[in-house]
């Protein structure tokens, strides 16, 4: 049976790699007394995949790995045993099955991520980012250059940043959020789009000047619309 487990990040172990998490996460799953499965062959693993691996210093609320499993169990058992070996830092929320087939993996799903930016100290920032905000987004292209592996390309932003706003939170400070593009074709990352409306407001991020978290992770459906993206957690069922 194949599980997908969403989880959060959070506090202390946002500073622990990606790594460290799925080698965290093979150790609980033995101490859960999760019935998972191994692979085959001579150096047998736990089949295990993560959605999206989460970069070091973010947190986030959507955090997906998919596992397969021997024995069923309830949702809310699972939940629980799994909970109660977590290290602080980390909670599972959901524990659901998902389709069987090859084309339900997350990691091969994702297709957008929300995210909300802070920044450290907002005396860096100008006075109207609102409306700087507003105008950045209304822009006809977003037209930057992204570093990658294979060197640069020029790319535009604006059709990969599906929603974003620019208000206060609860405690008075600018939230800026962001629906963008996720995956393996497009994976565009908060701390890009955040550098072009810095370059394009006038002002500098320092470094390690934005705290970043992650909302939701999604699918694509194809659909128009508020239907269009669905979080992977609903595309699994309790059970």
């Amino acid at each position: 049976m194949k599980i997908r487990i969403k989880f959060r990040k959070y506090g202390i172990m946002k500073f622990i790699g990606h790594l460290d998490i799925m080698r965290y996460f093979q150790k609980a799953m033995r101490r859960a007394d999760i019935d998972i499965c191994y692979s085959s062959g001579f150096s047998p693993h736990m089949i295990m995949s993560f959605a999206s691996p989460l970069g070091v210093g973010l947190t986030s609320d959507g955090e997906y790995l998919d596992i397969e499993i021997g024995n069923e169990q309830s949702s809310a058992s699972a939940v629980k045993r799994l909970n109660a070996v977590m290290a602080e830092g980390v909670e599972v929320l959901s524990f659901r099955r998902i389709p069987d087939e090859k084309s339900s993996n997350a990691m091969s799903l994702v297709a957008a991520a929300d995210y909300e930016v802070r920044f450290r100290e907002e005396s860096i920032l100008p006075e109207s980012i609102m409306e700087a905000w507003t105008s950045f987004c209304s822009q006809n292209s977003i037209c930057i250059v992204k570093k990658t592996k294979k060197g640069e390309r020029e790319l535009d932003l604006k059709p990969l940043i599906y929603e974003s706003r620019c208000e206060k939170d609860g405690s008075g400070r600018i939230c800026i959020s962001l629906r963008l593009s996720a995956g393996s074709a497009d994976n565009i990352k908060p701390e890009l789009v955040m550098d072009a409306f810095a370059s394009y407001a006038g002002f500098a991020v320092p470094d390690f000047g934005l705290l970043i978290h992650r909302r939701e992770l999604y699918a694509d459906t194809g659909l128009e619309g508020a239907e269009r993206f669905v979080s992977l957690e609903d595309l699994g069922e309790e059970f």
